[in-house]
């Protein structure tokens, strides 16, 4: 899928990945139960089968009512639960609850015996109450593994019993984990959905058939706010029953309990009818709305059920693993219009007038968040491409816009057909920009649904524009392969999803569109990727995913851009010129239809031999996504004898955080005898701590990772840094424009770490006045603009007036000679915007008199006049500086129609520093009339790019956090974004402990999100880097 929403210039959508998925569900505790009571009134649980033999005691614990309920940390609160459930147990056996029959009611004590004296009566008491509390100890040792902290750990050596939670009816639910039992399989599903839009709900009915794999007693699957209203079930050629089902909404589940086992080897089939109302968030079937150019509101819904979404549309198994055939239908008005993933069978009027669409049965099984089906009005332009039918939707008044799209997916289709020698499986291929729609697309088989903006182009849209569009498209239709065919086992490893179609779009796009010169793009989302992963709060690749949130945070840019980046070097290091191909050809014939994890990949790749040099893959890439983080590179020289030493590369390393992590590293270098030509590329494996090659002694340099095909980043050491600034300086073209931006890249990486002076990377700047290639200045300029804005934010008024002539000194040249009119080539457009936005950014006097001449042309034109699209944004942000012009683009932004255009409006008019008009587009967006919710995080992060709005939008965030998940899924990519905007620029103690205290407040809202960790940790990351820094600043400024 591709959850970033990826438009701008390629600075911007460098820090984007790709397209995304909205859900939340929250893991809560289960009900309270008191096991005090009468043990016969203790309900008995079913023994367990083979589902169970992992027991997850954190999310399928029994809480105990009366024993305290303070906060303590996760180890206590094991501890102290254990403690609990021996605790009642100890108390069931005492004399109080037991009845007056039982065998072991102690007898009353001889009438012979006299009566004690009060003291003795005492002395007893006291003794009674020492003995009773030592056995009480006693009885709890076993419990815990006492330390010198006391008891912190829970012994994980004893066994522990399976215990249940309580359904929403008050009966014990037959199932305590987040994973569905694996003891039942669908077949197939047969839904039949009416929407009804006056009343934004639906109704539902499905019919599941299902295969028994072993003995159960119990149908557990998922259901999300869908009221079930009738449930039959049928085993084998038996009669239908009514059945009772049990609900337990924490995690969405539902499930039928039976009193004697199904069979192994039995078919069954469940029956369930319910309603439920249309989604008014992003996911699962969720109702939309626009206005038709004749003023008329259109109203639609769509469906969105990556990840964990399908669920709140029908009842299903839904995870991956559970794929199944589909027969879909949808009862609809007549003046609508359906799609679903398969060719439509035919259309039946009924008694009451409505109509329903009955679609073929899905000719290959496949996972619940595949599915999908809309109702509206949409116009299609069609083509036939290899036998199969493609067709681009949009609404009526975009069917213009279509054309580009149509052709990319046709060039792209034929590519995908012949490289990966398998066929698209399905009859048709749909493609539809809705207008109202999270994601930047969803890779849904057979109909592959987009944002308006990822799908449609007008004909005089710049190439940039149409470099975002053939992006999106050749990522969403990869997917049919990757993802769709062959599926990972679990969101543990999404990455061979969404690594492969990330991958794929670049790999697919060089050789279909090479006008696109995608690879400016690809460099810059690895330096990003670079950047993510190089926190201590990141993840491996592959990585355990046990909640919903933690579902919603692997579609990040490790998932998409670090998958994409180790499958670049990978295929770059593989000794044979075909052996990436055929590996993942393989394995795509292999499993097709399956589910696989990422050894299943490393073992297709290393079973292909195409050379005599038989590369284990496995061990090699292993390293690479089995831990976090990537290797720094330390190159170290003395003679002919070249040391190089890994160590894993932390922003935030100090003692406390040293790894002992190792990498499996392909090495490449070249020298400075022969440095630019694939040829010049030499390998060293390195997958020790250290390892040495010898060079002839004349090499004066050597440069590692050519062209920054790997994911690492490399330290030459005060000597190595200043010969490879010297060669730069000399002849600029001595190295590649790949490993230039590495260079650039890496040093400033470096300098955050402290293992250079910032002196150093100014010096290596000094060489950026011979420098013209778009990869090496973007990246410089992205760079520098971050520091730009820390110190800005910071109130640092010297330092950002000195920061801001060092880059009009530095860039002022190229930047002059920028021209304002219709620009061919895409780099050089991705070249004009970074530099002119920078310019404008910092006021620089010729590009805001330049801009602001633009856009008063383009008003006064009446629309006739078309800014160039690469300068859009930027015209548009200049023109919002003035009170008069901010109020003459609203208007524009709300009467036009191209997508495109008009987000770059919004950006502009984001971009005001007026206070007051700051608070009101914060307060629209959330609102959604003027301007769509689904546009909010790009609002947040345009505004805390100024001065004037980032502590405004911070407020804002702390103010409408419960708004804010509830149209964006704790843990969603859009949440992420928003997170990373408002607190990218903090770099005081103050800011620090406010955003520490807020999310901490937040508990099952939001405080365990991955992406908070990462907020705090670039806060103290920027502390760091300011109190390091300053003084220096203000003396080499």
């Amino acid at each position: 899928m591709d959850p970033f929403d990826s438009h701008g210039n390629v600075t911007e959508r460098a820090n984007l990945p790709r397209n995304m998925i909205e859900n939340s569900l929250f893991e809560e505790e289960p009900d309270v139960v008191d096991l005090a009571k009468d043990s016969t009134a203790f309900p008995t649980f079913p023994a367990l089968d083979p589902d169970e033999v992992v027991y997850e005691p954190r999310s399928s614990r029994l809480l105990v009512r009366g024993l305290g309920e303070n906060d303590m940390d996760e180890d206590e609160e094991d501890c102290e639960s254990s403690a609990r459930l021996l605790g009642m147990s100890f108390m069931n056996r005492s004399s109080a609850s037991r009845s007056s029959s039982s065998p072991y009611t102690r007898q009353p004590p001889p009438r012979s015996c006299s009566r004690p004296s009060a003291r003795t009566m005492v002395v007893c008491v006291l003794f009674l109450v020492i003995v009773a509390s030592m056995t009480m100890v006693l009885y709890f040792l076993p419990g815990c593994t006492f330390t010198k902290m006391g008891c912190r750990k829970p012994n994980k050596t004893l066994p522990f019993e399976q215990v249940y939670p309580l359904s929403s009816n008050g009966e014990v639910f037959p199932w305590a984990q987040f994973r569905l039992p694996q003891s039942i399989r669908p077949l197939s599903y047969n839904l039949t959905l009416t929407p009804d839009f006056s009343s934004m709900t639906f109704t539902g009915h499905t019919v599941i058939n299902m295969f028994v794999l072993h003995n159960t007693k119990r149908i557990v699957l998922h259901s999300d706010n869908l009221s079930i209203t009738k449930a039959t079930f049928k085993l084998g050629d038996a009669e239908a029953r009514d059945v009772t089902l049990l609900e337990y909404k924490p995690r969405q589940q539902i499930a039928v309990k039976f009193s004697e086992d199904l069979g192994v080897g039995q078919y069954c089939v469940l029956t369930l009818d319910y309603s439920a109302n249309l989604s008014h968030t992003y996911d699962g079937f969720y109702n939309s709305s626009y206005t038709d150019s004749n003023g008329i509101k259109r109203v639609l819904a769509a469906t969105q059920f990556e990840p964990l979404s399908a669920r709140k549309a029908f009842p299903c198994f839904d995870e991956p693993s559970f794929k199944a055939s589909f027969l879909i239908k949808i009862i609809r008005k007549p003046d609508l219009m359906t799609l679903s993933n398969m060719p439509k069978a035919y259309t039946t009027t009924l008694p009451n007038g409505l109509q329903q669409d009955e679609f073929e049965r899905t000719s290959v099984n496949m996972s619940t968040y595949l599915v999908a089906f809309i109702v509206g009005n949409f116009t299609p332009i069609s083509r036939n491409v290899s036998d199969i039918l493609v067709s681009v939707y949009s609404i009526p008044e975009k069917k213009e816009h279509t054309d580009y799209a149509l052709d990319t997916v046709s060039k792209l289709l034929e590519f995908y057909n012949y490289f990966f020698e398998i066929d698209y499986p399905l009859k048709k291929l749909d493609l539809i920009a809705i207008p109202d729609f999270l994601a930047g697309a969803m890779e849904n088989w057979g109909l592959i649904t987009f944002r308006e903006t990822s799908l449609l182009v007008g004909k005089q849209s710049s190439l940039l524009e149409k470099q975002v569009v053939a992006s999106v498209v050749a990522h969403e239709l990869a997917h049919q392969w990757f993802g769709n065919l062959v599926t990972m086992s679990w969101w543990n490893d999404l990455w061979l999803n969404e690594g492969f179609a990330t991958y794929m779009q670049y790999m697919s796009l060089q050789t279909v569109l090479p006008q696109m010169d995608i690879g400016n793009l690809f460099l810059a989302v690895r330096f990003r990727a670079l950047d993510k992963d190089a926190l201590n709060s990141s993840h491996a690749v592959s990585t355990e995913v046990d909640t919903p949130e933690q579902v919603e945070e692997m579609f990040d840019s490790v998932s998409y851009e670090k998958g994409a980046s180790i499958l670049l070097m990978l295929n770059a290091s593989l000794p044979g010129e075909q052996q990436f191909r055929k590996g993942i050809i393989q394995y795509l014939k292999q499993f097709s239809g399956l589910n696989t994890d990422t050894d299943d990949l490393w073992n297709s790749l290393t079973q292909v031999e195409v050379s005599n040099q038989h590369q284990n893959v496995s061990e090699m890439m292993s390293s690479w996504t089995s831990q976090k983080g990537f290797p720094l590179i330390t190159v170290s020289r003395k003679g002919d004898q070249v040391t190089f030493t890994q160590e894993h590369f932390l922003l935030a390393a100090d003692n406390a955080t040293h790894t002992s992590s190792l990498w499996n590293i392909p090495v490449t270098y070249v020298n400075d005898s022969c440095s630019s030509a694939p040829e010049c590329k030499q390998v060293f494996t390195l997958k020790t701590k250290t390892g040495t090659l010898k060079v002839p002694e004349s090499v004066k340099w050597l440069k590692l990772n050519y062209r920054n095909f790997g994911f690492y980043i490399v330290h030459y050491g005060d000597d190595g840094w200043a010969t490879l600034i010297e060669a730069l300086t000399s002849n600029v073209n001595v190295l590649t424009h790949e490993d230039r931006a590495s260079l650039i890249h890496n040093i400033f990486a470096l300098s955050r770490r402290g293992h250079v002076t910032f002196r150093q990377v100014l010096n290596l700047l000094k060489y950026m006045s011979n420098e013209t290639e778009t990869a090496p200045v973007t990246e410089a300029l992205l760079q520098l603009n971050s520091i730009y804005q820390l110190l800005s934010k910071r109130q640092e008024q010297g330092l950002v007036t000195r920061m801001r002539n060092y880059i009009l000194l530095h860039f002022g040249p190229l930047m002059d000679k920028q021209t304002w009119g219709e620009e061919e080539s895409v780099s050089k457009q991705e070249l004009r915007s970074a530099l002119l936005e920078t310019a404008c950014g910092l006021e620089g006097e010729k590009c805001v008199q330049q801009a602001k001449a633009l856009f008063k042309q383009y008003v006064e034109s009446n629309g006739t006049y078309r800014i160039p699209g690469d300068l859009q944004r930027l015209v548009f942000s200049v023109a919002a500086q003035s009170n008069e012009d901010w109020e003459s683009l609203l208007t524009m932004y709300v009467y036009v129609t191209y997508d495109a255009e008009k987000r770059k409006m919004l950006q502009g008019l984001a971009s005001t520093q007026d206070t007051r008009r700051i608070v009101w587009i914060l307060k629209t967006g959330l609102r959604g009339d003027i301007i769509q919710t689904q546009e909010l995080p790009l609002v947040i992060n345009t505004v805390c790019k100024g001065f004037a709005g980032y502590l405004f939008a911070w407020d804002f965030i702390q103010e409408n956090w419960n708004q804010l998940i509830e149209k964006f899924p704790v843990g969603s990519f859009a949440i992420q974004s928003i997170i990373k905007s408002a607190t990218s620029h903090f770099s005081t103690q103050t800011h620090l402990d406010q955003v520490q205290g807020f999310f901490s407040g937040l508990k099952e809202r939001g405080s365990q999100m991955r992406s908070v960790q990462e907020a705090l940790e670039t806060i103290r990351l920027n502390q760091r880097w300011i109190e390091r820094n300053l003084a220096s600043l203000q003396k080499w400024l």
